[in-house]
């Protein structure tokens, strides 16, 4: 076993694995990358097919953040964002707010002309990762309904599947007992209400057919309906829902589960119309993820602007961990008065705002809002979505789910009857790790296989990370 390898199974213990498992063989040793390209130890390369666990964006030592972070290593690398201001996080706050206001929101005091505007971005608190930005979401909206007197005792709605992070707020969030159940006595309640799942919604009549579920359902909208239930009986018990927190447009951890096209609007007007703010986990979503038009969010796509919206993985470029809540200038006047009355917002992070994440962070927007950008991912968007129909063909393959640049393919025993391969088969685990022996890495959520490629991905390249899928889901049969 390699010196490296042998360090690794003596000493380092890995999220979301196993480890009985993980010692039994000699792990994958990744040493470099460059565009959408992992060498290991042994020299060998691989495909990132997952953008290292969906953070990378425009692949691996891309000439232009790492410029920027060199940059700002001769300046600075950090200083304290408690007492102090820095260069790096104040130039990325503005164009944050930029980048993530809809077209029809209204900052606050401008001449209120026609209907009442959405929200509107003006403040950005800066953490670490995907669940302190949910843990920071959660704290404000909490405190905010409670001070502004919309809730004695504040309660959140999410949905069925959700996963907002792994911190003991952003987990009482979430509704995957396989993640959540264990910690149930350290989390306050949450509820949940149903999910768009198409493709095993308890309310599509549609037989199974070789498409996306969301093209052929059979429904009446009934998770809506059952949404606003959720939303009316809270009302009746004089305790509104502080908040509605969701993943836009497909929730990750739960199986890559697309919404169908107007699920995040007309869940969104719910929302509003009992009163409770929106929290949209845009961690996996965000950054042009789930495609392009009208921006680079995936709320913008349905018109929906939220009142929190927490970003992380893909914000640097998958290069720092660094996330960013950002919130309403009425949330934030919530917070002030006098030192005396302590209505300070009592929560922080040792490096909140660091300047090597904040210059990487700049240096990926920058190329985001590029033109070249923005038409790679068009193409490259239209060239997996063309790949993947091939593998309709596949008597294992029950769905296949595209937003944008995520896809989920879902594995089942039978399409015709939609059987569910049984956890302890280890289906997806099975499918990935011949994939990895086909030179693309990528890993599963359970029976779902996830393919979210770097931006920077080549069409070549698109099509040996689905062939080798392809080949990898053939084995199954045997």
């Amino acid at each position: 076993m390699n010196r490296l390898a042998a360090l690794d199974h003596r000493y380092v213990w890995h999220p979301f694995t196993q480890m009985k498992d993980w010692l039994k063989r000699e792990p994958i040793v990744i040493v470099e990358g460059q565009g959408a390209v992992l060498r290991d130890v042994q020299g060998r390369e691989y495909l990132d097919a997952n953008s290292s666990i969906w953070t990378n964006l425009h692949g691996h030592n891309h000439p232009r953040i790492n410029n920027a972070i060199q940059r700002q290593l001769k300046k600075i690398a950090h200083s304290s964002a408690l007492g102090l201001a820095n260069e790096r996080a104040s130039l990325l706050a503005e164009k944050l707010v930029s980048a993530a206001n809809h077209r029809e929101a209204r900052r606050a005091g401008e001449p209120k002309l026609g209907p009442p505007s959405a929200p509107y971005f003006e403040k950005v608190f800066f953490s670490d990762d995907g669940s302190t930005a949910m843990e920071v979401a959660l704290k404000l909206a909490y405190e905010y309904a409670r001070r502004s007197g919309r809730s004695k005792h504040p309660k959140f709605l999410s949905l069925e599947g959700a996963y907002h992070g792994d911190t003991v707020g952003a987990v009482a969030l979430g509704h995957i007992d396989l993640f959540h159940k264990a910690y149930s006595g350290l989390l306050f309640k949450t509820d949940k209400a149903a999910a768009p799942y198409c493709y095993r919604c308890r309310y599509n009549q549609a037989k199974p057919e070789r498409a996306d579920a969301r093209e052929y359902r059979k429904c009446n909208w009934e998770c809506l309906d059952k949404l606003g239930q959720k939303f009316s009986k809270q009302k009746k018990n004089c305790n509104s829902y502080a908040a509605f927190v969701v993943e836009p447009l497909i929730q990750g951890a739960a199986g890559m589960i697309p919404q169908p096209t107007g699920w995040l609007k007309r869940a969104g007007e719910i929302a509003r119309g009992h009163g409770a703010l929106l929290i949209a986990d845009e961690v996996m979503t965000g950054f042009g993820r789930t495609g392009n038009a009208p921006g680079l969010f995936a709320c913008q796509h349905e018109g929906v602007q939220p009142d929190f919206m927490a970003l992380a993985k893909g914000l640097t470029g998958g290069y720092l961990p660094m996330a960013a809540t950002l919130t309403t200038q009425q949330i934030f006047d919530a917070f002030l008065g006098e030192y005396h009355e302590f209505k300070t917002f009592f929560h922080g992070h040792s490096y909140t705002g660091n300047q090597l994440g904040a210059a990487a962070a700049l240096a990926s927007l920058e190329i985001l809002q590029s033109a070249a950008s923005i038409r790679s991912r068009t193409s490259l968007q239209k060239t997996m979505q063309g790949e993947l129909k091939g593998l309709w063909d596949l008597p294992n393959v029950g769905d296949i789910r595209q937003v944008g640049l995520i896809a989920g393919i879902e594995l089942v025993k039978d399409w015709r009857t939609r059987e569910p391969f049984d956890l302890r088969d280890r289906a997806g685990i099975r499918v990935c790790e011949v994939m990895a022996k086909r030179g693309v890495l990528t890993r599963p959520i359970g029976n779902v296989v996830v393919l979210m490629p770097p931006y920077c991905t080549t069409d070549e390249q698109v099509k040996q990370m689905v062939a080798a899928l392809g080949e990898a889901i053939e084995t199954l049969k045997r």
